[in-house]
């Protein structure tokens, strides 16, 4: 009798089942459409011989466990964490999630599981709230134009020096930074200065300027020892001297405190942390940006305006476009492709949430406790340092700080160790009396809060106090009620189309499912609440998963050893190409400065190629879509003696493995180069073949693709950095090279994501879900090949883990667009894939593997639809203009409007008729078709007036 053991019952349904969507059947079926007769067959064929893994590879990865086996583990290495009241500072503050935030943001698939808003007409909700988080920077600090997030407070100032140096008109290469700046901010300026030839100038500027000529100025307000000094000479004298300026500031006082935009800055950055995000042992956190008007179109990264539908109604668009990498490539000025999109969310429903009376009670709150604790510590003889301070006390205790931050931690307090004679102290929305009270006594100091209190007057320079408004705006004011927040909430993200209602088929992004058992523990509170500069004894749960993960990823590229430490893909191809840098200077080859990079790639590849200091080299691409051979080998003649890197996406951006892979690393490693393969295509590499295996040096992962962090309508993202052996000394952060980003470990607060994925996968399930990748684009490419042709292919006619549909030929024919095809899926409910990248003209579709078969069908279904209507395009039965994929998307209200199309209503609406699953899950698009032109010409990027809808 074949019945299955206690033992097999007991566990339960294994994961990779429930991650896996095709059932054994659909597989059969698809393998079937394919002619193959099996997984393996699959690989066999795509994959070349000369890379896979023929053994078993060695790995600590446990064998895969249940989801409830995985969760009891994480939660044993949470319970080793101890989570403290943080009153560190350090740009990390203590705050308070609201519930309603909490569960229908951060918990809500709704909003995690949505993709960056290229497709503006499906993505008005994440657009929307992104508006208001502009509008809230904008709002606070003074300055007209803010950007939809950065990474973290460090990224974005380093984002802000070369803004000012490429908007001002000084020529020094000096730029001046108050030595009262975050230590973490620091440290990534100086990474980020020197492969550019800044000169990276860190003085106490409280006597003023240095002497010299200067591009620009960082000043911080207040400062990172709590300080509250007026920059507003500073600013004064480095414009006298043509500079421009940047100012870092606490985004919640600056509801106290009067805004840099007022005092002159031309940039303020910061992080948003505070505003309801969690810690999370450093990240993620929405960063960010704002400027002056005539410095809009500097930005790095997304910024959200309005422009207008087909119908003239206001819509919600990425502004600027043409700023992408994937369009600039080494002009870009920037490498930054992504954005903390769900964390701003969240900062920006925390401000619409509490409004403008809210947040300044948070800061007066804050405020107070600061000022009554440092009149405490005074009263009881302790020196404080500074006498004007928000929120940050920092005072001189000769030799006795170490002891004093001991006897807090006893009480459940951390507090910042600067030096043996000094101690920083934060207060947040957190802070208490009790906490004082806590705080007092490890100083051994006697006080009476309410008394003190009494006493105490304000910290805040007068001069300096706010007297602008901000946060006017309706949304600011009209969501103050759990009640009405909760609905904001729902109308938004009933506004998008997210994972959670349709396979979204992006080619080179990977969206697959984010499992709750994953998603779950992120919001723990001994994950969530830990600081990143907590001491490590506090923090050894969390170490303890970084440590696994790192080695788990390492064991499945093949490289000696990974860093978490890049907090976007960008930061991990930055990271990658600063360590081969330090490589090749180690070795007194600094000369080596040419990085060969292909005409197919990635466009961030080239930007992160130069701002590591390297000059990039385009090699051409064969008709096949592989690398130009004869292009390579002629570039590595010319350029030998100074090649640095080949940066290498594998398979390639073309959706196909090119069996020269090997042929063309070992020419690069032969004329003394170094190969950077890009990781954004690994999910059609794990358990079949490692890069660090075949040839690569080097390689970043991005972890919201292959390992399931979700993409979250554009951000968080984590791009580790995999090395191998003779590249480990240059790892960021670890010495040689600095960090690349604020946090020790990136963002650590998403990190159990990817470590309950592979815990609950193992290595047979990565297997398994990578050939199932291989057979579902396969099986996409078969059925759609008779209707749009597949520009590459492999072996055996097979693709990758994606393919790419020409649409070239259809539109030179027809007239009929990617565009009109991508805004035609919309009426059908489903996500179009990927655009006119890597070619223009093209789809790029990846299935996933966690689609089942019924969800690829409707795909496939509702593009053979599509090629229907076009047919009829093109037999002038529709005109070009007027035809239901040129009108696309069509909302509710145009189809109850007048109707003078020369088709129906009914086909407008329903394509394909009461076709099961296209009828019964009907999406809305919000709007019809944005006309883009029209929103860069007159650009608006902050909440607009109510009159603007009317």
């Amino acid at each position: 009798m074949n019945r299955p053991s206690l033992h097999d019952l007991e566990r339960g349904v294994p994961f990779v089942d429930r991650h896996v969507g095709p059932r054994p059947a659909e597989l059969d079926r698809m393998l079937a459409v394919i002619g193959a007769d099996s997984l393996d067959a699959v690989a066999a064929t795509a994959v070349p011989d000369s890379i896979q893994d023929r053994e078993p590879v060695a790995s600590t990865l446990p064998p895969a466990a249940t989801e409830a086996e995985a969760l009891a583990e994480l939660r044993a290495l949470a319970a080793r964490n101890t989570v403290t009241v943080p009153m560190i500072g350090l740009g990390y503050s203590g705050t308070i999630t609201p519930p309603v935030i909490l569960r229908n943001v951060l918990e809500n698939p709704a909003w995690y599981t949505a993709y960056t808003p290229y497709q503006p007409e499906i993505s008005q909700g994440r657009l929307e709230a992104l508006l208001a988080f502009q509008t809230a920077v904008a709002d606070l600090t003074g300055l007209p134009v803010a950007g939809a997030s950065l990474l973290d407070e460090a990224t974005a100032a380093a984002e802000a020096m070369t803004l000012l140096r490429r908007a001002g008109r000084a020529k020094s290469p000096r730029f001046v930074v108050d030595a009262d700046t975050l230590p973490q901010t620091l440290e990534v300026l100086h990474t980020r200065a020197a492969p550019l030839g800044i000169e990276l100038v860190v003085t106490d500027l409280s006597g003023g300027l240095p002497e010299g000529e200067l591009f620009g100025l960082l000043l911080s307000y207040p400062g990172a020892s709590g300080e509250v000094r007026d920059p507003s000479a500073l600013i004064a004298e480095a414009h006298e001297r043509g500079a421009l300026v940047a100012v870092a500031a606490d985004l919640l006082a600056l509801t106290l405190l009067t805004p840099p935009g007022e005092l002159g800055a031309d940039a303020v950055l910061g992080t948003t942390q505070r505003f309801g995000v969690p810690l999370g042992f450093g990240g993620p956190h929405a960063a960010y940006l704002s400027v002056a008007q005539k410095y809009a179109r500097q930005l790095p990264g997304r910024l959200v305006g309005l422009s207008r539908d087909a119908d003239g109604n206001p819509a919600l668009r990425l502004a600027l476009q043409t700023r992408e990498q994937h369009i600039r490539r080494e002009k870009a000025t920037s490498n930054i492709c992504t954005a903390q999109v769900l964390l701003a969310v969240v900062a920006a429903c925390y401000a619409a949430y509490h409004g403008p009376d809210g947040l300044r009670r948070i800061a007066e709150r804050t405020h107070r406790m600061a000022a009554v604790l440092a009149a405490g510590l005074r009263e009881g003889g302790v020196e404080v340092v500074h006498g004007a301070f928000f929120d940050t006390v920092q005072v001189r205790v000769p030799g006795r700080a170490e002891a004093i931050a001991d006897a807090a931690h006893d009480r459940g307090i951390a507090l910042r160790r600067i030096d043996a004679d000094t101690l920083g102290i934060s207060t947040s929305e957190l802070t208490t009396v009790a906490h004082l009270e806590a705080v007092w006594a490890a100083f051994g100091v006697p006080a009476d809060a309410a008394a003190l209190d009494a006493a105490t007057d304000d910290a805040l320079p007068a001069d300096l106090l706010r007297t602008s408004e901000y946060l006017t705006h309706p949304t600011f004011h009209e969501h103050r009620s759990e009640t009405a927040m909760m609905r904001w909430l729902r109308r938004l993200a009933d506004a998008d189309l997210a994972l959670d209602r349709t396979m979204i088929p992006l080619g080179s992004c990977t969206m697959k499912l984010n499992a709750a058992a994953e998603m779950e523990p992120i919001t723990w509170p001994a994950f969530a609440d830990l600081h990143p500069f907590a001491p490590a004894a506090d923090a050894t749960g969390s170490l303890q998963m970084i440590e696994d993960l790192e080695r788990w990823l390492a064991e499945l590229t093949g490289y000696a050893a990974v860093s978490v430490q890049p907090n976007a893909g960008s930061q991990g191809e930055f990271a990658g190409l600063l360590a081969i840098a330090a490589y090749h200077r180690s070795r007194g080859e600094s000369h080596r400065d040419v990085c060969l990079i292909p005409a197919s790639a990635h466009g961030t590849n080239a930007a992160s190629a130069v701002m590591a200091g390297l000059r990039v080299v385009v090699v051409a691409t064969a008709p096949t879509g592989d690398v130009d051979l004869d292009d390579l080998h002629a570039k590595i003649a010319e350029h030998g003696p100074s090649l640095a890197a080949l940066m290498i996406t594998y398979p390639s951006t073309h959706g196909v493995f090119e069996t020269q892979v090997r042929e063309v690393c070992d020419a690069v490693h032969a004329a003394g180069g170094q190969v950077y393969v890009d990781g954004a295509n690994l999910n059609a590499l794990v358990g079949l073949a490692r890069p660090g295996a075949f040839g690569g040096d080097v390689s970043h992962l991005n972890l919201h693709k292959t390992f399931c962090i979700p993409h979250g309508g554009g951000g968080p993202g984590v791009g580790p950095v995999a090395v191998a052996e003779h590249l480990v000394p240059f790892l960021p952060g670890r010495g040689e090279v600095g960090a690349v980003s604020a946090a020790p470990h990136g963002s650590p607060g998403v990190l159990p994501i990817p470590w309950m994925f592979l815990r609950m996968m193992g290595t047979d399930g990565l297997r398994r879900a990578t050939l199932t990748a291989l057979v579902a684009a396969n099986y996409v490419a078969a059925r759609l090949r008779e209707h749009y042709p597949v520009l590459y292919t492999g072996a055996g006619g097979l693709v990758a883990h994606e393919c790419i549909l020409d649409l070239r030929g259809i539109t030179k024919d027809t007239g009929v667009t990617v565009d009109d095809v991508a805004k035609r899926l919309a009426d059908y409910g489903i996500h179009a894939p990927t655009m006119s990248f890597p070619v223009a003209g093209t789809l790029m579709v990846e299935p996933t593997e966690s689609e089942d078969l019924a969800e690829i069908d409707r795909f496939v279904d509702a593009m053979i639809g599509i090629k229907a209507e076009i047919d009829r395009v093109a037999a002038g039965e529709w005109p070009v203009e007027d035809n239901p994929l040129r009108n696309a998307p069509h909302t509710a209200a145009c189809l109850v409007d007048k109707w003078d199309h020369p088709y129906p209503r009914d086909l407008a609406a329903y394509p394909l008729g009461g076709t099961p699953g296209v009828h019964d899950r009907k999406v809305w698009p919000p709007v019809r078709r944005i006309d883009g032109a029209h929103g860069d010409r007159n650009l608006v990027c902050s909440c607009p007036p109510v009159e603007a809808f009317a």
